[in-house]
């Protein structure tokens, strides 16, 4: 297992080196977008989540009054 797991870190980092390589200047713009999407999907993914708790009354109580 410890094999496979260092394998697949070393195809990533040959990916990400040939992709910095490719691009070039532009490597500072592409890695900025990728994170700006990662943030995106984690930001919308956590709020669903809390979406979610809310509705099943898990967060919260429902034996409150609103005003």
């Amino acid at each position: 297992m410890q094999l496979l797991r260092l394998a697949g870190l070393a195809a990533v980092l040959v990916v990400s080196l040939l992709f910095a390589v490719f691009v070039g200047d532009q490597g500072p713009w592409y890695f900025a977008w990728v994170i700006g999407t990662i943030m995106i999907i984690l930001i919308s993914g956590a709020g669903a989540i809390l979406l979610d708790a809310q509705q099943d009354g898990k967060i919260g109580s429902s034996s409150e009054s609103e005003v």
